[in-house]
């Protein structure tokens, strides 16, 4: 691999235009949790979130914070535990179930009349509701606004020509003062198709900038040996704070 500071100082300019067209089925992410490829999942917790929790939570004592393409992400379980309210959507049921057994958590499921077919799980203790169904359909079932919203492998994971439906779909679940912390990726989409997708800067300002105030709070080397089967040779995360203008 590259120097690791030569990689992080390095211009990017990769050619964004590969990807654009790239589709992948609501189908096909459920087969991957099926077939249990979900490399994309951290069973530690993302320990960039934790090391700038306190930045994103500012202290707050009551929060109601969203999780868009939940998975089975253990900081949900973070979040509720701090007394926080936990609402999370996903479109795959196992990865839903395997989230209240691998957390020891009893729960509860529902239909949601308003968007035909899809459920909705709760926790026993009240504070974490799974929607398992499109990300696009939610707003449908009047789920409320949120303080935080946490954005691991979600807009990396949007189709590439649905990233404007998505940043506006998410901006409308905001409450006023929100705070929105976004992980995603640098690397050269030309050798590998993803996901996750390459979202460049200039189309995260695009999409948020006229809303929020964007912060870059650190961007670290995530090469790992996993990623060589990729086709690449460096990937750089990124994490973004948006702050309400």
């Amino acid at each position: 691999m590259a120097n690791t500071r030569a990689v992080l100082d390095a211009e990017e300019n990769p050619n964004t235009e590969v990807q654009k067209n790239r589709m992948l089925t609501l189908e096909e992410w459920q087969e991957k949790w099926v077939n249990h490829k979900i490399a994309f999942h951290q069973e530690r917790g993302h320990q960039l979130l934790k090391k700038h929790l306190d930045t994103f939570l500012k202290g707050a004592k009551e929060l109601r914070v969203f999780f868009p393409l939940c998975g089975k992400a253990v900081e949900m379980k973070w979040f509720a535990d701090r007394g926080y309210s936990v609402v999370g959507v996903e479109i795959s049921e196992l990865g839903i179930r395997e989230f209240f057994m691998e957390q020891n958590l009893s729960y509860s499921e529902e239909q949601i009349m308003e968007i035909p077919g899809a459920k909705v799980f709760k926790s026993s203790s009240g504070n974490i509701s799974l929607y398992c169904c499109s990300l696009f359909d939610l707003p449908r079932a009047n789920i409320g606004k949120f303080d935080r919203i946490w954005d691991r492998g979600a807009l990396v994971a949007i189709n590439p020509g649905d990233r404007k439906r998505y940043a506006d779909t998410m901006l409308s679940l905001t409450r006023t003062g929100f705070q929105y912390l976004l992980s995603v990726f640098s690397y050269d989409p030309t050798k590998h198709a993803g996901p996750p997708f390459y979202v460049p800067d200039a189309e995260i300002k695009t999409l948020f900038g006229s809303v929020c105030n964007i912060h870059c709070l650190e961007k670290v080397d995530a090469f790992e040996e996993g990623h060589k089967s990729w086709g690449i040779d460096y990937i750089i995360e990124k994490l973004y704070l948006f702050i309400e203008k």
